[in-house]
């Protein structure tokens, strides 16, 4: 069990490293079903393509495992 809690935590830290990056490179959040609303000058995010699609992405993968 421990085990399995230490490479969630290293997984989840590595991830957040390279997200940033890597986000920018692929321009995820901005694919066409992603929704940007401003409001009073602040601009939000809710990007549920890149969402479903990282999903899906991470569903083939671990199936393939």
């Amino acid at each position: 069990m421990l085990k399995w809690f230490v490479v969630v935590v290293i997984v989840v830290l590595v991830s957040g490293l390279i997200q940033p990056g890597l986000a920018r490179r692929l321009r995820l959040g901005y694919l066409p079903g992603d929704v940007a609303i401003r409001v009073r000058g602040r601009s939000y995010r809710f990007p549920f393509a890149t969402t479903l699609l990282l999903s899906l992405l991470a569903w083939l993968l671990l199936r393939a495992l």
